[in-house]
């Protein structure tokens, strides 16, 4: 950039206008995963969050001894599971939504921003398939290396009817939604404004994430929170958590369908 001197009044009166114009124009832009530190809701809030999804572990340890001893636990009904499931995430997400209105945030801005055309709709679902396959190869390393999970399986509670498919799409949906929107969204802004770290955040909110999956032992909680950590890193790479959103749900509905 080349200077001009003090002898051209016109172009000094014009910069601060200028940067004034910038800064008007930075302020009107929405906060997205990257450009806000601030945390975005009461800490209170997420204490409370962080606490269930650690009785949602203990519980998950007491499921796994109860279905050993009784393994008739796995007949129940299964459209009254997808239903409860269904609620729990819309109860999530509203759960959610409303610490983020005690801070003025909108659902929007943590999502990060929207779709403005069909180029942003390709990229982002480029995007998600490109995730699910390296997961799919993660998961199928994770088995050669690790082995087969000892865990009580959650088999019996995947779909077989019509109808119980229908309502695993909706609950895969749903879960997709809800909880990218919790752990990428909500806990990967809080804990990295906790911590100021990016990459403390992610580590943070995928051990979360796989604690919050007890039910399926130890085992699959630790793969589901290398999980958590990949769509953790593309949510601050993409600073959006659609691809995410697209792939979680994506990756429910093979599995519990196709077994994929």
């Amino acid at each position: 950039m080349h200077s001009h001197g003090s002898n051209s009044p016109s172009v000094s009166r014009q910069v601060p206008g200028a940067l004034r114009g910038n800064e008007m124009s930075t302020a009107a832009m929405p906060h997205t995963l990257s450009t806000k530190t601030e945390p975005v809701a009461p800490w209170f809030h997420t204490i409370l969050l962080a606490c269930i999804f650690l009785g949602l572990t203990v519980a998950g340890g007491i499921f796994q001894r109860q279905t050993r001893a009784h393994p008739q636990i796995g007949g129940s009904s299964h459209i009254v599971l997808y239903l409860s499931l269904i609620a729990m995430e819309y109860g999530l997400f509203r759960y959610v939504n409303a610490g983020l209105a005690r801070r003025g945030v909108t659902m929007k801005s943590l999502i990060g921003g929207s779709w403005n055309n069909l180029r942003d709709v390709l990229r982002d679902a480029g995007l998600a398939l490109g995730l699910w396959v390296i997961w799919f190869g993660v998961d199928k390393l994770w088995t050669q290396v690790f082995g087969i999970s000892h865990a009580v399986s959650i088999q019996s509670f995947l779909p077989r009817r019509p109808l119980e498919i229908a309502l695993w799409i909706a609950v895969s949906m749903s879960a997709g939604i809800s909880e990218e929107i919790a752990f990428r969204g909500y806990f990967q802004r809080q804990f990295g404004a906790l911590t100021g770290s990016k990459w403390a955040a992610v580590c943070m909110q995928a051990v979360l994430f796989g604690m919050g999956h007890g039910y399926q032992g130890i085992q699959a909680m630790a793969k589901i929170a290398v999980l958590g950590a990949m769509f953790g890193v593309l949510a601050i790479w993409r600073q959006s958590l659609r691809p995410g959103i697209i792939t979680h749900a994506l990756a429910d509905i093979l599995s519990g369908i196709f077994g994929i």
